[in-house]
């Protein structure tokens, strides 16, 4: 099972990847939200702010997110850092259920290139 400090990595690296990303998915990244990233596993929520094509976690929260950001992000800690590393495809562990992405339908449009 991965850590809380395993997970925390994870999404530093996303945020590089997308920091450095180029055309359409840096077009995707350049969002201003806030999000939320629920690992089930580990009950614990990272919480923080996309912007500037990064993510920028500000706190992270033991439970489910208190309030309810722009983008959730939900899945479990081993599936978290699978998905960055390349190694889960977000497409089918998004329709098995694996992994639950939430947020506005024109954001999701947007979205969609990073994933």
């Amino acid at each position: 099972m991965a850590t809380i400090e395993e997970c925390r990595a994870a999404l530093d690296k996303l945020s590089d990847s997308m920091q450095h990303a180029e055309g359409d998915v840096r077009e995707a990244a350049a969002l201003d939200r806030s999000v939320s990233c629920h690992v089930k596993d580990l009950d614990v929520t990272f919480v923080g702010r996309l912007g500037d094509g990064r993510i920028v976690v500000h706190d992270t929260l033991a439970g489910p997110p208190p309030d309810r950001a722009e983008i959730r992000l939900v899945t479990t800690g081993d599936d978290l850092v699978a998905l960055v590393n390349g190694e889960l495809n977000f497409a089918r562990a998004w329709g098995s259920g694996r992994v639950r992405l939430e947020a506005g339908l024109r954001d999701l449009f947007r979205l969609r290139k990073l994933l």
